[in-house]
């Protein structure tokens, strides 16, 4: 009777994937190969601190390289080069003596600045709305440190300088085709003074705005069709996620069928017995065995979800019940995607994920064991997705 109730329950638990699966609509990065992009863009930036309204805007060039992780989260290497102007009643003498507060009038600077940049991008309409590769407008947020280059006049030294700045912004995006993008940025950053003892302070504050363009590829082996380039993301597959949980309810329904079998083979072996002369008979106890199960993972991931966790409370209580009874918990990862080393890795986190999560169950440490097996083919239905997995079996 119990082996029973733990076969419907695994089989409502199916059937509870099964809805789940047909509501999923996930989007991941199938390679690492795919997803790069490529931005210029051409602005003015304009200093900004207590007395500056006159100090005007200033052109600036930038170009950068970026990944995009996922459809919401991604990261770039930016440079720029302009010019920066600003107003100032400090003076010095040839000879820098000083610094001498010139009252009267302000002095004109301007320098030429480089800034080496990193920025991590947050897509703002992907993650509020849900990723749509027709979309064609999106708005996105960034921030990063970097470092901007000048010969900054300090102490007399009027040497390149490296002074450390922090930025954050927002752009827009309309999307032209998969592969090309037009961008309005709007950017504001706090940096180290590039004019040095000419600055009234320390650092100063830039607020810029450009436009420009993007332009994205990969060298996978979809970024090499010509309709398939630009950001490639793969749709977590409906009919994969149905085809495993069917695929679980069809064993379950099965292993009811054979209890059924069995139930009904014992009430007539009883009935036979009850017909004849009272004996000693010996009692046969069937031992409820933990089948072979499969708890799927995200790509990347050791992180067990929902599913997984019934799953594992469901052999938990039949591990528990026989304890006699050894098991073993093989990981494996998707060949396809990542290295060799990698996907061993992988394999062994997910491993020890289910396996720790067994014993904090209360499955005893004597009963299981895990190992990582690296990265695998497809094991089922030609699928990546299926072969980033945990199977749990008896052990032989």
């Amino acid at each position: 009777m119990k082996s029973k109730l733990v076969i419907l329950s695994l089989v409502l638990a199916g059937l509870a994937t099964a809805a789940t699966a047909q509501t999923a609509s996930r989007y991941y990065a199938e390679s690492s190969k795919d997803n790069f992009f490529v931005s210029a863009g051409i602005g003015g930036q304009l200093i900004v601190k207590p007395n500056a309204s006159d100090n005007g805007f200033t052109p600036v060039f930038n170009v950068s390289l970026g990944k995009l992780i996922n459809p919401v989260w991604g990261v770039r290497f930016g440079a720029s080069v302009g010019s920066q102007k600003m107003f100032s009643n400090i003076v010095f003498d040839a000879d820098y003596n000083g610094p001498v507060v010139n009252e009267d009038a302000a002095t004109e600077y301007k320098k030429t600045v480089g800034v080496l940049r990193v920025d991590g991008m947050f897509n703002l309409s992907n993650a509020i709305a849900g990723y749509n590769p027709d979309r064609k407008f999106e708005a996105y947020a960034f921030m990063g440190p970097a470092l901007q280059l000048a010969k900054a006049d300090i102490g007399g030294d009027d040497g390149m300088k490296a002074l450390i700045s922090g930025s954050l912004g927002l752009g827009a995006m309309y999307n032209v085709n998969s592969r090309w993008a037009l961008n309005l940025e709007v950017r504001g950053e706090v940096a180290e003074s590039a004019f040095g003892d000419y600055s009234e302070t320390i650092a100063n504050g830039l607020i810029g705005a450009s436009i420009g363009a993007t332009y994205y590829f990969g060298f996978g082996e979809k970024s090499a069709v010509a309709d398939k380039g630009g950001k490639n993301f793969t749709k977590v597959s409906d009919e994969a996620l149905l085809v495993a949980a069917n695929g679980d309810i069809k064993k379950y329904k099965e292993l009811l069928a054979a209890e059924q079998t069995k139930v009904v083979e014992t009430q007539q072996a009883l009935a036979a017995e009850k017909a004849k002369a009272p004996q000693v008979v010996e009692k046969i106890v069937e031992v409820p065995v933990a089948g072979p199960r499969a708890i799927f993972f995200q790509i990347g991931s050791a992180v067990i979800d929902g599913k997984g966790k019934v799953n594992i409370g469901l052999a938990a209580d039949i591990m528990k019940a026989t304890p006699e009874v050894k098991y073993i918990i093989n990981g494996y990862a998707d060949k396809a995607t990542g290295s060799v080393k990698t996907n061993q890795r992988i394999s062994e986190k997910r491993a020890k994920a289910v396996y720790d999560a067994l014993i904090k169950a209360g499955v005893s440490e004597s009963q299981i064991e895990w190992k990582g097996l690296g990265g695998q083919p497809n094991m089922w239905e030609n699928s990546r997705a299926l072969t980033r997995v945990v199977v749990i079996e008896k052990a032989n």
